[in-house]
């Protein structure tokens, strides 16, 4: 099974047509396209508007997230009416079954959110705003353990906008590792098992990585895969 994935495509009113040329005859390459998060600029509904009609109507099934440039305006709500009114799957902390080819592909996954890695993270302790930061990754990365748990399928992938290992982070500063990943993320994954983690946000990230317990991680910000997407392939990269 061929996977395409991109994240990061930041999509306005300038661009639009311009991101869809790209991906014409992307069906040729890939039979499913993942989308991790930051399709907008600043969140706006009519950037949102934009970013349907350059991923609707394609060949193979779209499945999204939002990321956080999608929140930045406070019309998530609505970026997401959008894109599931133009037949694309938008996950919100759970899963969707996507049939392809015979086969049954789970992908599970959201947004996400930060808080850093093993040994350097924030903990949920103080005042209240900081155990809110904590508590808001934690909830959210429950909520993906029981959606990979719910799901019914051949394989399954996580998606998300942050990142669940600071592997793919390496080129960023180490000082806002917190603000683009949490290893709460990872720990839903490993507890539930997945073939693959797509994630985002890192612009100055690295491309792969691995959970620590044994799942391929994969940042396809666009300006790390340097495409307009990249094509991953279930039983190993090269397909």
């Amino acid at each position: 099974m061929r996977i395409a994935a991109v994240a990061d495509i930041h999509l306005g009113e300038d661009l639009r047509g311009h991101y869809r040329k790209k991906i014409e005859g992307i069906e040729r390459r890939a039979d499913v396209l993942l989308v991790g998060g930051d399709l907008t600029r600043h969140g706006t509904i009519a950037e949102g508007r934009v970013v349907a009609e350059e991923l609707s109507g394609l060949p193979i099934p779209v499945v999204a997230v939002l990321g956080n440039h999608d929140y930045h305006s406070d019309h998530n709500q609505e970026i997401i009416d959008l894109l599931r009114d133009a037949g694309i799957t938008v996950l919100d902390d759970e899963g969707t079954v996507v049939p392809v080819d015979g086969v049954r592909l789970g992908v599970a996954g959201g947004k996400g959110f930060g808080g850093g890695f093993a040994g350097k993270c924030a903990s949920e302790f103080g005042e209240p705003e900081t155990k809110a930061f904590v508590r808001h990754t934690k909830d959210i990365a429950e909520r993906w353990r029981r959606a990979l748990k719910e799901l019914d399928a051949d394989h399954k992938i996580v998606l998300s906008h942050y990142s669940p290992v600071k592997d793919t982070l390496m080129g960023e500063p180490p000082e806002i590792y917190p603000f683009l990943g949490s290893y709460m993320l990872a720990e839903a994954a490993d507890a539930e098992g997945a073939d693959l983690f797509i994630h985002g946000h890192a612009h100055a990230g690295t491309e792969k990585g691995v959970t620590p317990g044994g799942i391929r991680v994969r940042n396809v910000a666009l300006p790390v895969i340097k495409h307009a997407y990249t094509v991953y392939c279930l039983n190993g990269d090269d397909c």
